[in-house]
């Protein structure tokens, strides 16, 4: 797969692959249960929302490598679960997703929790802090951040 520029795919859970799903979920867990030590829920019961959007990238054999989610959050989008294999960071594969989340929510504000240290990385596609710093309940500091409709 050519990096310079991914294929993201975004999908509804009923479009989903039974088997792209669960890699989708295992990557979620992987990187934050396993990497960063979140003993949490992810299988949330919002990823089977019909609003919910997954964006995806897959490496050669079609497997998925990265990816996010979009929640409906009736007066905005709120994005999430933002994760990509070890293998692959660094390689634009968050950033062309996160292009297509602002290409595909066009018509609200998108809202997102950011971990402190990705601030400046969200704030290039045009989020910016909305309140104080917290920790969430594995004591990873986070930011609410938000991006107004038509924002930079």
């Amino acid at each position: 797969m050519d990096q310079s520029s991914p294929d993201v795919r975004h999908q509804r859970f009923a479009e989903l692959d039974p088997v792209v799903g669960y890699r989708l979920w295992a990557l979620r867990s992987q990187v934050f249960v396993v990497e960063q030590a979140a003993a949490y829920l992810d299988l949330d019961g919002r990823d089977t929302e019909t609003g919910t959007w997954h964006l995806w990238c897959a490496d050669d054999v079609g497997m998925p490598v990265a990816t996010l989610r979009v929640l409906d959050d009736s007066h905005v989008w709120r994005v999430g679960r933002v994760a990509t294999a070890r293998a692959h960071r660094g390689s634009g594969l968050a950033a062309a997703m996160m292009r297509d989340v602002v290409a595909l929510c066009p018509d609200r504000a998108i809202v997102l929790d950011a971990q402190s240290h990705l601030r400046d990385w969200y704030a290039a596609f045009g989020f910016v802090v909305t309140g104080a710093e917290y920790a969430d309940e594995d004591g990873i500091p986070h930011l609410p951040m938000r991006r107004e409709v038509g924002g930079a």
